[in-house]
């Protein structure tokens, strides 16, 4: 006798996941983690308040973009939830009135942890690549690193890894200098 296949999840499991954590759908499969811990969450907030003027806003910076917190992405049957994305205006006027988005993004940041890493560098960031996500950025927090990614022809470039306390420019948001100590909690 042979086990039948397993059915790929369904929205209404991801939606019964606990609020407790983030719940995701990755090629089928109904995936969880624990809602970010302290260093995680300094990080992806510093990104988002370093981001967010400059480039929602406008203030010294280009403007142009919708940088949102933790949206949840539809793309495909995929259900993902980045700590961070961003979308340039020109392609997305106005942001949906429905609480996802089906367009994908032009750009993603994974902030790392312990639980997430492993997914966060592998599926992910292959979904992203097939999306055609122009640019991804992994963040870890434990390793104070940003690797900042570019997709060339549906691969992805590592544009550069960028460390420590100092200030750096990266694509696409390069046009503003980075303080990275910012991300570490400095």
């Amino acid at each position: 006798m042979t086990n039948p296949a397993p059915q790929p999840a369904r929205y209404d499991e991801l939606l019964a996941v606990p609020d407790h954590l983030v719940g995701e759908i990755i090629d089928g499969e109904l995936t969880t983690s624990p809602r970010p811990a302290g260093r995680h969450a300094v990080a992806s907030s510093a990104l988002g308040f370093s981001l967010g003027p400059p480039f929602s806003f406008g203030t010294g910076g280009p403007g142009g973009w919708w940088i949102l917190d933790e949206p949840e992405l539809h793309l495909g049957a995929d259900v993902l939830v980045p700590d961070l994305a961003g979308w340039r205006r020109s392609r997305l006027p106005d942001v949906p009135s429905d609480p996802y988005f089906t367009l994908p993004p032009d750009w993603i940041c994974e902030v790392l942890s312990s639980g997430t890493a492993r997914i966060d560098r592998g599926r992910k960031r292959d979904l992203y690549a097939r999306e055609g996500v122009p640019f991804l950025w992994l963040v870890d927090p434990q390793e104070q690193s940003l690797e900042a990614f570019v997709l060339d022809r549906g691969r992805w470039t590592l544009a550069g890894t960028f460390t420590g306390q100092g200030a750096a420019r990266v694509p696409p948001f390069d046009t503003i200098e980075l303080e990275l100590g910012r991300l570490w909690g400095g």
